[in-house]
């Protein structure tokens, strides 16, 4: 029973068995494994004042350890501004008499938690994954806020391309697609320097006061306020980040159809000479001015100091993925060029150090016969690039591009 006991005391003073009383003015006390210069030190005190963590009796506050399902959910239930319409009850038979039970209960009234991801109970103690956490933190922003509910069907597509190493590596469920979107979106949460999400991953309490931190300042926000989320959105919906990267924006057909990329996205078409054929996928535009400066998350994914191309202000680097099926084993480089002549514009290979970490394939820089890159009849899907202008009112060679499949399918596109 002591035992037992012991246990309970020490739930208590991670997380507080006593209902959030929302005391934003205690002062935060001082954890002597958190000193000043900890890189979470702020979003730990201030995590700590308001009441949703507690520290430890020996007077640390164990910023590395790892949090569980209960703590989380828990954190989750006391950040949140809304007030659910019912609560929950009873919700897991694991939860009865456990010091979360409450607090998971009402997580799971506010929408964070679906009890149905969970059949076999909570298992309260399992440390959460980046995954669930996601899908949680994505989960409790749709609850109450219908633009990031849309956000998160908007990211749910086939066009849709992630930016972490997960998605062309594997390892990431194609069901998580939309929540980590919208989580590396808002900032919530990010990737690891070697571009990986690390959907498997556990995450600390320091980090998690970080990402509490976060949470309180985006349930507050509109989704459309995100510049890489809304990025995203336009490439689950359309294929491409076009027109919320750039100045760009899609024709108007004659019979007030409306362009867009998603027009041409799976349409085979024939390579002058009768050399292949090539279907488009993606379109993504990275908003960068030098090889360090990059505006926007997508341009992360294909640029970096090792980028092979050089950059230059006035244009947006663009890359375009592809898939190319050779009807013989002639096709050269320079043949390639002139063969999507009629469709497209004038495309180049590119390589960079993302290539490989993002698990890229790209046009490579050698001769395609003697690399072997293209072979008759194998299909070969890859990435290539080529630019398009910053500046308007330049001629329509600059300031307008296309994607032509026939005269009723294509997509134009210009600066207005």
């Amino acid at each position: 029973m002591k035992k037992v006991t012991q246990l309970l005391l020490s739930g208590a003073l991670v997380l507080g068995m006593l209902p959030f009383t929302g005391n934003a003015n205690a002062a935060a006390p001082s954890f002597k494994d958190v000193p000043a210069s900890h890189w979470a030190k702020a979003s730990i005190d201030a995590a700590v004042s308001k009441g949703y963590f507690k520290g430890y009796s020996n007077g640390t506050f164990k910023p590395g350890a790892t949090v569980t399902r209960a703590e989380f959910a828990a954190l989750l239930s006391r950040v949140s501004k809304v007030t659910p319409e019912t609560e929950q009850v009873n919700v897991f038979r694991d939860l009865t008499g456990h010091w979360s039970e409450g607090e998971v209960n009402r997580a799971v009234s506010l929408g964070f938690l679906n009890a149905s991801d969970y059949p076999n109970g909570f298992k309260p103690s399992t440390a959460l994954t980046r995954e669930e956490m996601a899908k949680w933190l994505s989960s409790g922003l749709a609850a109450q806020n219908e633009d990031f509910k849309q956000a998160l069907k908007d990211t749910d597509t086939e066009n849709m391309l992630v930016p972490v190493a997960e998605f062309y590596k594997g390892g990431l469920k194609k069901a998580a697609y939309p929540y980590v979107s919208v989580v590396l979106g808002t900032g919530l949460m990010a990737g690891y320097p070697d571009g990986t999400f690390g959907p498997g991953k556990t995450t600390t309490r320091a980090e998690a006061a970080v990402i509490l931190s976060r949470y309180q300042q985006v349930q507050e926000s509109k989704a459309d306020s995100y510049r890489d989320l809304n990025e995203m959105r336009e490439v689950g919906l359309t294929g491409s980040n076009l027109t919320t990267a750039t100045l760009y924006e899609y024709f108007t057909r004659q019979d007030g159809t409306p362009e867009s990329f998603d027009r041409v996205i799976g349409k085979k078409v024939k390579l002058r000479n009768n050399l292949g054929t090539i279907t488009a996928h993606r379109m993504i535009v990275a908003d960068a001015y030098s090889k360090t400066k990059i505006q926007n998350l997508y341009g992360k994914m294909f640029i970096d100091r090792t980028y092979s191309r050089p950059i230059r202000e006035p244009y947006y680097e663009v890359f375009m993925e592809v898939t190319v099926t050779p009807n013989g084993n002639n096709l050269r480089n320079l043949a390639f060029v002139q063969a999507i002549g009629d469709i497209f514009t004038t495309v180049s290979n590119f390589n960079s150090g993302t290539t490989e970490k993002y698990g890229i394939s790209n046009l490579p820089v050698e001769e395609y016969v003697d690399s072997g890159f293209f072979k008759q009849g194998v299909p070969r899907t890859f990435w290539m690039n080529f630019l398009l202008d910053r500046r308007a009112g330049k001629s329509v060679s600059q300031s307008m591009m296309a994607f032509v499949v026939d005269k009723d399918t294509s997509t134009f596109f210009r600066i207005p």
